[in-house]
């Protein structure tokens, strides 16, 4: 990684200007680097000699008139108020070195935009509110700031001028950089989404309540709850990609064999950036009893012929919308008597859950079918005592499935989670909502309380279901999910 060159910058007229005149402030002062100073002569060179990189005719997003109807709704919602969404801020990673930046999804479920710094604020007018997106312009070369900070186009790369946010996003763009004192000197009701731009915080500190604000990011919560046709086009776009992503895993087993859980990590990784923006979450590539940890990301572990590979990954797009799925796969292409057992009671389980998602159902329904399929094997097995109902009743299955039966998605993996609770688990299903089914049944490799054949055995399956007018739709139908389909499947890609 390049050293950053960063110091002072003379400016002649300030010189000429005599000795009571305040020097620049540096743009950046970095211990250790190599280079003292800027020379007048660089500094003038640097000015000059560059090409007009305005881009022109630019079109706008292809969810903008969507984000215009949201903006829409959030202003009939808070008639009167300021609303403030920011994006975030970089955030240091190790020393002079950044966190991969993901924009807020509040700001970028309204703008379309993902620019870090980036605030859209919304002003009361008689009618409704103007809203604004405020923006770092291009990076200032009169000062030097494009090559010398180390957040300046020659490090970071060119950013998109305020004339051409206008026209991407459909929203009137303004310098971020006056944007605090704007707020300071706001008079009226303010609300912010918090836990993104601390300056953006201070600069409203008493103005808001923790309550208010609390509101709003509930609702933006809740208008995430349906999806419209561009989101659900985004999601099959990020659950196709994480078809092919597990296709890849599956080619290179025997790599995984002969190294270790992370290049089963690292080949899905490769998809999700090829073709999307990242992995939406941590890929969990849990082989063995791995499987029986519910978030295993270390993925440090051997991969075995004989034993079972949970994997359960999803691609994120550029648009932030990611996919969720799970499957468990024989590392050697066969399931063993037990595994097969296993895995089957599990996709038993998920076909109850799935057939229960239909518009007017409660929320509620899909997880009690699945979890009522798991309570009658467990019984069935010997390993709870009966009947079915008592072990729902006490949540005896739990010892053995642990986790909900799934949970909302969208550009969040659990997407929507600070809706209110009577609006999303106690809630109704309603066409173009999308949720995972993934029931699962783990049996630590310590559990005394089963045979020893299921111990260190982990099964979960997972598939993302559209809520349709007259039913649901699965969206990762893609992948098989029946235990002789993916035998024939892993075979079919070996071969």
């Amino acid at each position: 990684m390049a050293d950053e060159l960063t110091a002072t910058v003379s400016d002649p007229a300030a010189d000429a200007a005599g000795p009571e005149t305040e020097p620049e402030e540096p743009i950046k002062q970095r211990k250790n680097g190599l280079y003292p100073g800027v020379s007048d002569e660089l500094a003038e060179n640097m000015r000059s000699g560059w090409a007009d990189t305005e881009l022109r005719g630019l079109e706008p997003v292809e969810q903008a008139g969507h984000t215009a109807r949201r903006r829409a709704a959030l202003s009939a919602r808070f008639p009167g108020e300021r609303l403030v969404i920011p994006a975030g801020n970089l955030r240091t990673r190790s020393n002079d070195t950044e966190y991969p930046f993901r924009s807020s999804v509040e700001y970028t479920y309204l703008t379309g935009d993902q620019t870090e710094d980036g605030v859209l604020v919304l002003e009361p007018t008689a009618t409704g509110h103007r809203a604004t997106i405020h923006l770092l312009p291009r990076s200032d070369r009169e000062s030097g700031e494009f090559w010398l900070s180390g957040q300046g186009e020659l490090w970071v790369g060119r950013r998109h001028s305020l004339t051409e946010a206008e026209r991407l996003y459909g929203i009137p763009a303004a310098d971020v950089r006056e944007l605090a004192d704007s707020l300071r000197e706001a008079t009226g009701p303010v609300r912010v989404v918090r836990g993104h731009d601390a300056g953006v915080e201070e600069a409203l500190t008493d103005k808001v309540t923790a309550e208010r604000d609390e509101e709003l990011r509930v609702f933006l919560s809740e208008m995430r709850l349906v999806k419209d046709d561009f989101e659900v086009g985004e999601l099959q776009k990020a659950v196709d990609s994480t078809v092919r992503g597990f296709e890849d895993v599956v080619k290179v087993l025997d790599k995984a064999e002969a190294t270790s859980e992370r290049y089963v990590e690292g080949t899905f990784f490769l998809r999700a950036r090829v073709e999307g923006n990242d992995v939406g979450y941590g890929t969990i590539a849990a082989a063995g009893p791995h499987a029986c940890t519910l978030h295993w990301v270390r993925n440090d572990g051997p991969v075995r012929s004989g034993d079972l590979l949970l994997l359960d990954a999803g691609v994120e797009t550029h648009s932030l919308y990611t996919a969720d799925v799970t499957r468990t796969l024989p590392v050697n292409g066969a399931y063993s008597e037990i595994q097969k057992k296993i895995y089957d009671a599990v996709y038993d389980a998920q076909e109850a859950g799935i057939e229960a998602v239909r518009p007017g159902a409660k929320y509620r329904d899909f997880h009690d079918a699945a979890q009522h399929v798991l309570a009658e094997r467990l019984v069935e097995w010997g390993l709870v005592e009966g009947p079915v109902e008592r072990v729902l009743e006490l949540g005896l299955q739990r010892r053995w499935t642990l986790h909900g039966t799934g949970h909302m998605l969208g550009m969040d993996v659990h997407d929507c989670a600070a809706a209110r609770t009577e609006t999303y688990v106690d809630g109704t299903l309603e066409p173009g909502m999308v949720l995972t089914v993934e029931p699962g049944l783990y049996f630590q490799a310590d559990d005394l309380t089963v045979p020893e054949e299921y111990r260190g055995i982990g099964v979960r399956i997972e598939d993302d279901i559209l809520v349709t007018e007259d039913g649901n739709r699965n969206l990762s139908a893609g992948l098989p999910r029946r235990s002789d389909e993916i035998e024939a499947w892993m075979a079919s890609l070996k071969g």
